[in-house]
C-alpha cells in the first residue's frame, strides 16, 4: 500500500521534470573580433532541445547585453541558427552577453509560454 501510495505522490514530479526545456546553445561566434568601423559585430548561435512539444516556428532569440536586447533573426538555409549584431563602443574592448530564447510548447489546452537563457559569452574587440 505504502509503495503505491509513494508512486502518486511521485507522479506529479515526473510530469513536471518532462515539461523542463533541456536546451543546449552553441556559441558560433568567435571570442576575439578586430575592430570594425561600424562598431557592429555579428553573433551567431545554434540551439538545439530534445523537449518535443517545443514550437519551433514561435521561437522569439534575442542577445543581451547588459540591460539592452537585440533581436535575432534565422540564419537562411538553417533550421535552428540564428544570428545578429550588437553594438561595441569605441574604447571598449571587452563586451559580456548572453542568448534569450522565448518560445512556445505545446500543454493540455493551449500553448504555453516559457523562456530559456544561455551561459555568459564575452567578445573581446582588439585595436589594429
Amino acid at each position: 500500500m505504502t509503495k503505491k501510495f509513494r508512486m502518486v505522490l511521485l507522479l506529479p514530479l515526473v510530469l513536471m521534470a518532462g515539461c523542463v526545456t533541456e536546451a543546449t546553445f552553441t556559441n558560433l561566434t568567435p571570442s576575439q573580433r578586430t575592430r570594425k568601423p561600424d562598431n557592429l559585430y555579428p553573433v551567431e548561435v545554434a540551439l538545439t532541445s530534445r523537449q518535443e512539444s517545443l514550437r519551433w516556428d514561435s521561437i522569439q532569440p534575442q542577445i543581451v547585453v547588459g540591460t539592452e536586447y537585440y533581436k535575432m533573426h534565422p540564419t537562411p538555409l538553417m533550421k535552428n541558427r540564428w544570428e545578429g549584431v550588437i553594438p561595441v563602443p569605441p574604447g571598449t574592448n571587452l563586451v559580456y552577453y548572453h542568448y534569450k530564447f522565448g518560445f512556445e510548447y505545446n500543454a493540455f489546452g493551449s500553448p504555453k509560454s516559457d523562456s530559456t537563457t544561455s551561459r555568459e559569452y564575452s567578445l573581446r574587440i582588439l585595436d589594429q
